[in-house]
């Protein structure tokens, strides 16, 4: 079977509450609930208020993916969000995915430096676009009172 896609493992916030008890909760998201509410933060992975959410992708101490491509996002001081898109070594360093919206910030291609495979590297990747993703922020913030 030549080339057959690849899955990732998803990761699950097992103790996020979810609308339909039979539905995991980053599906059957609560009313008010955040965007990728059912996703885990990783609490530790924090640079100046900014925290980092796993969906797809981490390898490592978390799941047996390779930690090289994925999906995930970050969680502002404020508790907006925004998705990344993001792969290690390969592609353009950040770019747009989708356009900033009610709900999130955008969703950011990104090109990390290590693999996502322990809180460490992630805290680094994390460190690495933090700039942008502030300069980011802030514009959708500022957008949002006008």
């Amino acid at each position: 079977m030549a080339d057959e896609p690849k899955g990732r493992q998803i990761q699950i916030d097992e103790t996020a509450g979810s609308a339909d008890p039979s539905l995991p909760a980053f599906i059957a998201r609560p009313e008010g609930a955040p965007v990728y509410h059912g996703f885990p933060v990783l609490e530790d992975v924090e640079i100046d208020g900014f925290r980092l959410g796993m969906i797809s992708g981490f390898g490592g101490e978390w799941s047996s993916d390779d930690g090289m491509e994925g999906d995930a996002f970050v969680v502002a001081p404020d508790d907006s969000r925004c998705g990344l898109v993001w792969n290690v070594g390969g592609g353009v360093p950040f770019e747009e995915v989708l356009a900033p919206d009610a709900s999130r910030w955008g969703v950011w291609g990104v090109s990390f430096e290590w693999p996502m495979t322990s809180r460490e590297n992630a805290r680094k990747n994390l460190e690495t676009i933090l700039p942008q993703l502030k300069e980011k922020w802030k514009a959708w913030r500022s957008q949002l009172r006008h």
